[in-house]
């Protein structure tokens, strides 16, 4: 059978109500990363971690009530009762929620990869279903090869390109894949600011940093 090919996204989902259904170590893993993104988070079940309440999301200690998945932006059910599991994916799906469905693709209108964040930047890896081991070991090797750094160089670049814009200038002018697979990322990494910022100028004809001849 052909699985169809998931569409990436980053969803913004901060200030935005989600609910988890389940309360075990799976269901703590979702909320946390929900948290994480700012989310409004709603958990529902008999049985919650300690994990969980600690998170300081509102907690309901009962069962799952049909058809209230449709009053959020975004659900997760992680009880492993594949009977509550997909109660919550169809009442989801009816209400045109998406809705992930832990270890159930079938049930799943959106996949959650394994990720990796530094700062602004996020790095995130799936298998579309097929293997959450084989995506956290990517994701752990691609991690390490990247290194450090990654955070203060996407936010110098993001200095140039907002500069750039203010000045109606096309960021596209700019070979930022030449820039990248320079000297730019070793001299952010090691801490060299001031050389890095100088490395930019030069690409985007901007003027050197104060100071600077």
């Amino acid at each position: 059978m052909r699985h169809p090919t998931p569409y990436p996204v980053s969803l913004i989902v901060a200030g935005r109500p989600c609910l988890v259904v389940g309360g075990g170590r799976v269901a703590a893993r979702k909320v946390a990363g929900l948290v994480a993104s700012g989310a409004r988070v709603t958990v529902v079940a008999p049985e919650v971690l300690a994990t969980i309440d600690d998170l300081g999301v509102e907690v309901h200690r009962r069962p799952y009530h049909r058809g209230e998945a449709a009053g959020y932006r975004l659900v997760v059910t992680a009880t492993g009762a594949p009977g509550v599991d997909g109660a919550v994916a169809e009442d989801a799906e009816a209400a045109g929620i998406w809705v992930n469905s832990a270890d159930d693709v079938a049930n799943c209108t959106f996949l959650l990869p394994s990720v990796h964040r530094d700062g602004r930047v996020t790095v995130a890896v799936s298998t579309g279903g097929a293997s959450p081991a084989l995506a956290t070991w990517l994701r752990r090797r691609i991690a390490a090869t990247l290194g450090d750094g990654l955070a203060p160089l996407a936010d110098l670049l993001d200095e140039v390109r907002r500069r750039l814009q203010a000045t109606g200038r096309p960021t596209e002018s700019v070979d930022w894949q030449r820039l990248l697979d320079g000297p730019l990322p070793a001299a952010v990494r090691d801490g060299h600011l001031d050389a890095a910022r100088r490395l930019l100028a030069e690409a985007t004809g901007e003027p050197p940093p104060t100071g600077e001849p």
